[in-house]
């Protein structure tokens, strides 16, 4: 199976970026956009000399629970970068983003509080709310991860989007914001 269709089968539509944008972004965004696939997984990430963005992360159900997640993780962790990434907050009707939290949480991601993200999905013109995880070698703000995550979405998130999908996502101003800390996501996970 082509590794855009293990991702659109396991990330919700409001969530993935076309097949065209990303192989866009492969071919003309390659000092920065990166895809790391195997038989098990495929990781899409963004490195820049700051910071390291994880767009997308799937591991197959048959290989769940083998190590390979985290085998993944530790290789971004390498880099000595903060690793960055959007998460969709917990839904107990469907288990996988508990897990999902509880592994980001093995692996010293901490929950960004002070960050708030909403996007107007173009797909289905709803809301679409994500929380912000990061893990970083030293102690990152979430000064320099708000930053981070601005410069992926205006460099990544938005990239030729009128032309991929016949409009514009909303301006960064929109959709990522700072706000008074929140409950920690991650505290009873």
């Amino acid at each position: 199976m082509h590794w855009y269709e293990k991702l659109n089968q396991y990330f919700p539509i409001e969530e993935m970026k076309s097949r065209e944008h990303m192989e866009t972004l492969l071919k003309e965004r390659p000092e920065i956009y990166h895809k790391d696939e195997g038989p098990g997984h495929v990781l899409m990430y963004v490195e820049t000399d700051d910071f390291v963005f994880i767009d997308y992360l799937f591991v197959s159900k048959t290989t769940r629970g083998e190590g390979l997640g985290h085998k993944l993780i530790e290789k971004l962790k390498d880099k000595g970068k903060p690793i960055i990434l959007e998460v969709e907050p917990v839904n107990y009707e469907d288990t996988d983003t508990e897990k999902r939290l509880r592994f980001y949480k093995r692996e010293g991601f901490e929950h960004a509080r002070t960050i708030g993200y909403r996007r107007r999905s173009l797909a289905t013109k709803e809301i679409n709310e994500m929380e912000i995880l990061y893990w970083s070698p030293d102690e990152a703000s979430e000064e320099l991860v708000y930053e981070s995550m601005k410069k992926t979405y205006n460099m990544i998130h938005t990239y030729k989007d009128k032309k991929f999908y016949g409009e514009s996502y909303q301006p960064v101003e929109e959709v990522l914001t700072m706000e008074d800390k929140r409950d920690d996501l991650l505290q009873d996970i």
